[in-house]
């Protein structure tokens, strides 16, 4: 596990030199980060797939309480859903990411876009956000899976049966499940799960990600203990562990990747902070994260594992 996390990128040791390095560089203005505060459907190429996603600008400007920023969609979001779902990401090739595995984001918003570009490709996958967010994410989601390339050639219009069951399938990969985190207990997530037994063998997740959901300082705490609570459903890596022992896919730690853009250094900082009190930290490398994502796009990708017990 600590090779392949140092073959990411550095591991962050300092978050105030971090931040300083991060945010002297040339950041591109990308203004708050919406792709249209202003359409009711943005339309997004993912993979070849031509898809649909549909906002709500009028619940964006709302005075709602608890905040509206998961009502449109960022930026972000596409350039890391196509990262993350690539053949080629190192997760797919460490086996973080597998036919078996499970996923949960935190802050999905309404889009979608992350759970449709990994679901064909894990076992299931939990997306979380308040509750607001349900109905047009629910949308998204039943009428991009439903959606195939356009293919080359060929006559009728018409889906295969075999199309259609393994959209059927793919749909049924993804839940949404409400959750606050400030107020919200994280750790019976996996029995949201349609078709699982009430007390999961393994409670825990192979992968947590969150995109886009550090830009308020006074969520901080909450974000970060949320993120723990979860990884703290596996066991915590211990890297002197014997390396002669068989782990199952149950033991291994739950690794966070967790994406941002940059926009304020102080909420960063403050972010790096309270996550290396209790996560190993490491930037991922431009090699990683290709053209989309690397140095000079402004955003940034890091990955975290819990710390050993003491």
């Amino acid at each position: 596990m600590l090779d392949f996390l140092s073959s990411l990128g550095e591991q962050v040791v300092d978050a105030e030199e971090e931040s300083f390095l991060l945010f002297t560089r040339d950041i591109p203005s990308a203004n708050l980060g919406f792709v249209d505060a202003r359409a009711s459907v943005v339309d997004v190429t993912l993979h070849g797939q031509e898809l649909a996603i549909h906002q709500s600008p009028t619940l964006l400007s709302s005075r709602r309480e608890g905040g509206t920023t998961g009502a449109v969609l960022w930026k972000i979001t596409p350039r890391f859903a196509e990262w993350i779902a690539a053949p080629k990401n190192p997760f797919f090739a460490a086996s973080i990411l597998n036919p078996a595995a499970t996923v949960v984001e935190l802050g999905c918003g309404i889009s979608g876009l992350v759970a449709l570009a990994l679901a064909p490709r894990v076992s299931h996958y939990i997306a979380t956000d308040q509750e607001y967010v349900r109905k047009i994410f629910k949308l998204n989601i039943d009428e991009n899976v439903q959606a195939q390339p356009k293919k080359r050639g060929g006559g009728g219009g018409g889906r295969s049966r075999t199309e259609k069951s393994n959209n059927n399938n793919n749909n049924s990969k993804i839940t949404f499940t409400p959750l606050d985190w400030e107020v919200d207990n994280p750790t019976t997530l996996k029995q949201t799960i349609p078709n699982t037994a009430e007390e999961p063998s393994d409670p825990g997740f192979d992968l947590l990600i969150s995109c886009d959901c550090i830009y308020n300082e006074a969520l901080v705490p909450a974000f970060v203990r949320t993120c723990a609570d979860i990884c703290r459903l596996r066991p915590v890596y211990q890297p002197d562990t014997n390396p002669e022992t068989e782990i199952t896919l149950a033991e291994r730690p739950t690794v966070c990747v967790i994406a941002q853009q940059q926009r304020s250094p102080d909420v960063f900082e403050t972010w790096l902070r309270e996550t290396m009190r209790v996560f190993d930290v490491w930037r991922l490398s431009d090699e990683v994260l290709g053209d989309g994502l690397k140095d000079g796009t402004g955003y940034i990708v890091h990955a975290l594992v819990l710390k050993p017990s003491p």
